[in-house]
């Protein structure tokens, strides 16, 4: 079955056009930026109602001492919103009836990409995307004209090999195509997908690779958006899925799935050929809860989320644990169920942290050989397979 290409063709710019500049467009934030002398050109700064990037004020890392750090804490895009109340901090009961320090800030951040110095959050609290110039200071809101399709639940983001954002949007059941500029050019997937989560591109050829949780698929599509390919069905089977949420690929172009329900991660080739799997379920490290938002940095380490764990685990390319950060809680370098993980040319890591309402940075600081801290992976059917 063949995807329609590009439902609709819109004019009209998504947040950058001179006609609809307000709440939701662009706006200068003054500030010079930088967070921990080299890691990031970015600082405390003033920022849109709601929104400020605070960068790490003391040094947080992992493992802790006695053992060699390799995890840091940078800082973390915020939103200044009670999440109890959803008002601006401070408020209370009667800003709630007053309608009151209302705050535009980040709602229900599920993922994260980069194209540079710009990154963009999609927020399924506010069904649209945020979009933080980290150099100039520029900030815009993006989501469709009035005219056009609306965006419903933007669950994950990613980066064409053109330059154009995709937007997986599940409510919708398709993937929405924005330019360079947040001109929406239409929508890929339509009639074809159910409900898109995780998506992935081949910067080589465009190529998307889309995990439906819904129809329990991974599909390969052509930049154009038909179906070049698909495996899955729900099951337990090698090159099955039961809920499968996001995607990621390696610099060998290998696809690497997290498969939650079934709790492990199937690796493909991109024929969606299956490879390999590692995980099962438990509650050890090593093991898997409820696994979302998947990474791959350029020495093959594999950063996974876990929801239930409020934690993010780090396992080589043939799902050896080598080591976990974070823990439960609303302080730097704690989780409040973490979903979309995505890192960028720098090999920083960005995590969007949902229920805190923020997009956490880490970086890797280890050396190149590290093998670990020592979390030895249980013997026990948690080995890759």
């Amino acid at each position: 079955m063949s995807a329609r290409i590009l439902r609709r063709r819109c004019s009209r710019s998504a947040g950058h056009s001179d006609a609809s500049r307000g709440a939701r467009n662009p706006r200068r934030i003054r500030c010079a930026i930088g967070v921990c002398a080299a890691l990031l050109p970015l600082a405390g700064c003033q920022s849109p109602p709601g929104v400020a990037f605070r960068a790490a004020e003391t040094e947080r890392v992992w493992p802790p001492p006695p053992d060699p750090a390799r995890i840091r804490f940078a800082g973390q895009l915020v939103s200044a919103v009670d999440p109890e109340t959803g008002l601006a901090e401070g408020g209370g009961m009667l800003d709630t009836l007053l309608g009151k320090k209302q705050s535009a800030g980040m709602v229900s951040p599920m993922a994260a990409c980069t194209d540079g110095s710009r990154i963009f959050v999609a927020d399924t609290g506010l069904s649209g995307v945020h979009v933080f110039d980290l150099e100039s200071g520029d900030y815009a809101f993006w989501t469709p004209p009035e005219d056009a399709p609306r965006l419903i639940t933007p669950v994950s983001v990613a980066i064409g090999a053109d330059g154009r954002l995709l937007v997986a949007d599940s409510a919708d059941g398709s993937i929405f195509v924005f330019d360079a500029s947040g001109t929406l050019l239409g929508t890929l997937g339509e009639g074809l997908l159910r409900r898109p989560v995780g998506i992935a591109v081949d910067p080589s050829d465009g190529t998307i690779f889309v995990a439906d949780a819904e129809s329990h698929t991974l599909h390969r599509l052509a930049s154009d958006g038909s179906e070049i390919r698909r495996v899955g069905g729900r099951g337990v089977l090698d090159g099955q899925f039961n809920y499968p949420t996001y995607v990621a690929l390696d610099a060998g172009g290998r696809v690497y799935v997290s498969d939650s329900l079934n709790f492990r991660v199937p690796v493909f080739d991109a024929d969606l050929t299956h490879l390999r799997t590692f995980g099962s379920k438990g509650d050890l490290p090593g093991y898997f809860a409820q696994p979302k938002g998947l990474a791959i940095d350029d020495h093959e380490r594999v950063y996974i989320a876990d929801s239930h764990f409020e934690a993010v685990q780090v396992f080589d390319e043939t799902g050896r644990l080598l080591m976990t950060f974070g823990g439960e809680g609303r302080g730097p370098g704690e989780f409040w169920l973490p979903t979309g993980v995505h890192i960028d040319a720098e090999n920083r890591i960005w995590i969007a942290d949902s229920y805190n309402r923020r997009v956490q940075v880490f970086e890797y600081i280890g050396t190149e050989d590290d093998a670990g801290d020592g979390e030895a992976r249980p013997r026990d059917g948690n080995g890759a397979r």
